[in-house]
């Protein structure tokens, strides 16, 4: 395949696994990422509004000032929301991250009335900016859905890319290639001697043997934070279990827990590089929720021989929301995604029932999707063709009304095509 051809399909291929995705990372062992953003650019149909970082955005409170000078040429009204800001916020924006958040979803929803690409080029400028990168995290979970967001770096950003990716929510393009396995390229070998459970309680087994004896839930803890992201800083860390903690009591404590880690595992999972805490990369472990999310990515993207029997692994693997009994944001916002993808698989396995004839399982399975996600309206007329298709209005009708008393009032109305649907059923 020649030069061209590569861009070509590199450009259709993004088109395809943008649709359905917030934020778009261009790999950084790509090879053309750079020409394919100029391709992005010339797309006449769909307005790319680009940013490149440059050296002075090393925090966020110079990114959003940048951002406005950059943004206003490409669109005359972007910033006026954010030159409204008090200069305490503009000072100190982590300090008021929802506020900016707000705004800056607000700037975005204005650029455009239909689909747009946000580009933010040279991303690994704000590889030592943890605030940068906590904003761009947050913002992924409020972007309105006409605005994707695209990723440009030399480095793989700090983002918890396993969870965005179950969740639907991120792509990853390496040139005209989607990835879909090893985001971080860490280890899960299946016969390792360490093993890692994050659905259900969430359970660290060495040898076969449960570990029991954590010595307080921050060390447990620790093991699957440290596996949901690919690198993090000390200020992470500290800003995620010891918030209230001066830096130098939070320095003391994490070197206890770190050597607490150590004696416990037997090994030294945590490893810093520079400026940065990462996975051991000589330690051997396995993750199931790393087994989860590859066995989604097959099933959305991949040519299983048999897809109902993927799917149906995809649903045993999940043993229950992840880290299940845990309040911590970070651990409910990766509840959330995985449990998407979950949903996803219900769905499909329904499907296949379904078309199997087997319309009283594909009720059963759609039930279990919909007691999981209630607000997916989608779901609920599937469920309410089925009845219809059952010779069941009756129930369909009675489906549709108690949806309709729970989205009463909400921000969610019922979508047209729910309505319809039940017009049709009871015409």
């Amino acid at each position: 395949m020649n030069f061209n051809d590569r861009l070509r399909l590199a450009h259709q291929n993004f088109l395809r696994y943008s649709q359905d995705a917030k934020i778009i990372l261009l790999h950084p062992a790509g090879r053309i990422r750079s020409v394919l953003l100029a391709t992005l650019l010339k797309d006449a149909e769909v307005p790319t509004f680009y940013y490149a970082l440059s050296v002075d955005d090393i925090n966020l409170s110079n990114l959003l000032s940048s951002l406005v000078h950059r943004l206003s040429n490409q669109h005359p009204t972007f910033g006026r929301h954010l030159n409204l800001l008090p200069a305490a916020v503009h000072d100190r924006p982590a300090k008021h991250l929802n506020l900016v958040l707000r705004t800056v979803v607000q700037e975005l929803s204005e650029l455009s009335d239909a689909l747009f690409y946000f580009v933010l080029d040279e991303y690994d400028r704000a590889d030592v900016a943890d605030d940068i990168q906590h904003f761009i995290e947050r913002l992924v979970h409020r972007l309105p859905a006409r605005c994707k967001i695209v990723l440009n770096s030399r480095t793989l950003p700090r983002l918890p890319w396993v969870a965005l990716v179950a969740g639907g929510q991120a792509a990853i393009l390496c040139d005209e290639q989607l990835v879909q396995r090893d985001f971080h390229q860490n280890q899960n070998p299946a016969g390792a001697r360490m093993r890692v459970q994050g659905f259900g309680p969430g359970y660290v087994y060495l040898d076969d043997e449960q570990v029991e004896r954590w010595e307080g839930q921050i060390p447990r803890l620790l093991v699957f934070f440290i596996l949901d992201r690919p690198v993090v800083t000390r200020r992470q860390l500290f800003d995620v279990f010891w918030p209230k903690a001066s830096t130098e009591q939070a320095v003391n404590i994490f070197h206890v827990t770190k050597s607490r880690l150590h004696k416990i595992l037997e090994c030294e999972l945590l490893l810093y590089d520079e400026r940065y805490y990462l996975i051991n990369p000589t330690v051997s472990f396995h993750f199931d929720v790393y087994d989860f999310v590859d066995a989604v990515m097959e099933g959305r993207h991949g040519s299983p021989a048999d897809p109902f029997a993927l799917w149906q692994r995809v649903a045993r693997l999940y043993q229950g929301p992840f880290l299940q009994g845990r309040r911590e944001s970070w651990v409910r916002e990766r509840r959330v995604l995985f449990r998407a993808a979950y949903v996803e698989a219900l769905e499909n396995i329904a499907a296949i029932w379904d078309e199997r004839g087997r319309q009283e399982l594909a009720l059963r399975t759609l039930h279990q999707a919909v007691d999981l996600d209630y607000s997916c309206q989608d779901i609920h007329a599937k469920i309410m063709r089925l009845y219809a298709d059952l010779g069941r209005r009756g129930e369909a009708v009675s489906h549709y009304r108690r949806v309709e008393r729970r989205v009463r009032g909400s921000s969610r109305p019922l979508k047209a095509e729910l309505q319809q649907l039940y017009s049709d059923i009871i015409a």
